[in-house]
């Protein structure tokens, strides 16, 4: 059990490190559209996301999928530029429903990239156990709980910008979106394969 809680922790760290903010930024960005009011949707998202890079993860784990890490590198801040971007339907278009599975089918596949960036940290974490199955689930465990955190904290400021300060809600998705986009461009131009 010790075993299991160390690599709960090291999820948690990989997540929530302020150094590996793109997990944070595509996390942030996933949620920006959405409110308390829409937990469900919020819910349904997280959860394909988590199935899809727990997938990918478990599958570069045991040697099923290698993938280039230098393109895994890249490809993580393109998942969070097209989840920003894609905040705008929800500036020109209220509703929750616009391009719901467009959303879902884009957040899994971007689960997928994301799974592997996480593959690369944890194989080097766990890379003289011969139990793979304690560690991975322990891992995925503390990638989640730092998620729901995530999630939780841009859903607080969500609330405190639209419902205390009376924010539109048009202009905090297209303000925060603009802010994701901005902080991602560098990690863009810093990670493109040449």
């Amino acid at each position: 059990m010790q075993e299991f809680f160390f690599y709960v922790k090291m999820g948690l760290h990989h997540v929530l490190d302020i150094g590996a903010y793109d997990h944070i930024l595509f996390l942030s960005a996933l949620a920006v559209p959405f409110t308390f009011k829409n937990w469900k949707h919020v819910l349904v998202l997280a959860t394909i996301f988590t199935a899809a890079h727990c997938t990918s993860l478990a599958l570069s784990v045991y040697d099923v999928v290698a993938v280039d890490v230098g393109l895994i590198e890249f490809l993580i801040p393109v998942t969070i530029l097209v989840t920003a971007i894609f905040n705008f339907t929800y500036v020109f278009k209220e509703g929750v429903n616009m391009g719901e599975l467009l959303h879902y089918v884009a957040t899994g596949f971007f689960g997928l990239i994301h799974g592997f960036g996480f593959s690369n940290y944890f194989k080097m974490l766990m890379a003289e156990e011969e139990n793979k199955v304690t560690p991975l689930l322990g891992f995925a465990t503390g990638i989640e709980l730092s998620q729901v955190t995530i999630i939780l904290i841009v859903l607080g400021i969500a609330f405190v910008v639209l419902d205390l300060l009376k924010v539109k809600r048009y202009v905090f998705i297209a303000v925060a979106s603009i802010l994701i986009i901005a902080i991602t461009i560098p990690l863009l131009i810093a990670t493109f394969p040449i």
